[in-house]
């Protein structure tokens, strides 16, 4: 009775959180703050539901004993009856590693994958990636009438875009994806390291475009955006079917706690590729121009401090080291310094190229301020 009355405060508490945590994010909080906020909301469906968020209050039940010494505890009735158990059946029982015990009543099914069904629409691109990262295993695109070839198209270059996705059936007015991955093989931490190695060169050769009027160089930084969005989605994707799936999380070795730190350090090494794209595309801007020797020389040291800030981020992320990600701060100082030393050179060049440098700059320190929020994931 005291739950059925918890239940309606609780589930009021927590779209409230939620609702300022999506508030202070768009407002541009410290990340930390969101993360706080996040991190306590992932205790509130333990409190309603039970663990993971699935529907069930939890049920206090004693432990009894046989004569022979066997422990054993009745399991609930309407439980075992929606489940079709029955005396004589064959349940699973799997530990954790914090010691609590999992009861499967469907281990020996085979699990049945998740359909999804989408009509052609505008917005058709956007859909077959949002039901991506949730987890579809089959997406089903249908049309009342014959699919055109402008909507095979969009479908094409959507999978083309998503690791995994492959399109398996093509009909008069049906197309059939598929996607093919096993979450098993691909640990979270392999998936943000391959990821980051790909920002990193990114971001190195930006600046080198830039400081070197390299617009070659800079259209390949722009290609690679891809490559980092395809394995940013792949990394959510695996995540949230982690967060799905508890036995998938302790196979992985990865709690409920670390996904949600997994999928904010997805998306500052995301972000941080971003802003590499917007670098180069300052070089194309200046068609050529090369900055002055010392802005040059500023630009090269800005870099190397950015560039040290995430590659220490991303390991005391990965690593849990506090001492690196107490280093990343301490950077800030050489940051202003450079960045101001940047400013007053480039008020002294002639007006071409003035904003494309001072633009470079300010994605820059854009850098550095996402190695920060990374790092201060480490607590």
């Amino acid at each position: 009775m005291r739950q059925r009355l918890l239940r309606p405060l609780l589930s009021w508490v927590f779209v409230c959180l939620k609702v300022v945590s999506i508030i202070l994010l768009a407002l541009g909080s410290n990340i930390v703050v969101h993360v706080y906020i996040c991190r306590h909301l992932c205790y509130f469906p333990t409190l309603l539901y039970g663990d993971f968020g699935c529907c069930f209050m939890t049920d206090m039940r004693k432990i009894q004993r046989t004569p022979t010494g066997t422990f054993f505890v009745c399991l609930p009735r309407a439980w075992s009856e929606s489940h079709g158990l029955k005396k004589g059946a064959l349940v699973a029982l799997s530990e954790a590693s914090d010691g609590r015990l999992f009861i499967d009543p469907t281990y020996n099914e085979e699990q049945s994958p998740r359909v999804t069904a989408l009509s052609v629409g505008p917005y058709l691109s956007r859909e077959i990636v949002g039901h991506y990262l949730l987890g579809s295993d089959i997406i089903r695109v249908e049309a009342k009438d014959r699919i055109d070839f402008d909507v095979r198209k969009t479908v094409k270059d959507t999978v083309s875009s998503l690791i995994g996705l492959e399109i398996v059936e093509e009909s008069y007015s049906q197309i059939v994806l598929q996607c093919l991955l096993e979450p098993s093989g691909f640990p979270p931490e392999k998936i943000l390291r391959r990821n980051y190695a790909i920002v990193a060169g990114m971001h190195r050769d930006a600046v080198n475009s830039f400081v070197d009027g390299d617009s070659q160089l800079a259209k390949s930084v722009i290609a690679r955006d891809d490559e980092n969005n395809r394995l940013y989605f792949l990394l959510v994707r695996i995540l949230r079917t982690i967060i799905q799936n508890p036995r998938l999380g302790e196979k992985l070795g990865l709690t409920t706690i670390e996904c949600l730190d997994y999928r904010l350090a997805a998306s500052l090494v995301e972000t941080m590729g971003d802003a590499c794209v917007q670098i180069a595309s300052k070089t194309l801007e200046v068609q050529g121009a090369r900055p002055s020797e010392d802005l040059r020389k500023l630009l090269t040291d800005l870099h190397a401090v950015c560039f040290d800030a995430h590659e220490q981020a991303l390991k005391s992320f990965v690593n849990k080291e506090i001492a690196s990600a107490e280093n990343v701060r301490q950077l800030r100082g050489k940051v202003e310094s450079l960045s101001s030393g940047i400013e007053k050179a480039a008020s002294d060049q002639p007006q071409n190229g003035i904003a494309q440098t001072l633009a470079a700059t300010a994605f820059l320190k854009q850098i550095y301020e996402h190695s920060v929020d990374l790092a201060d994931l480490v607590v």
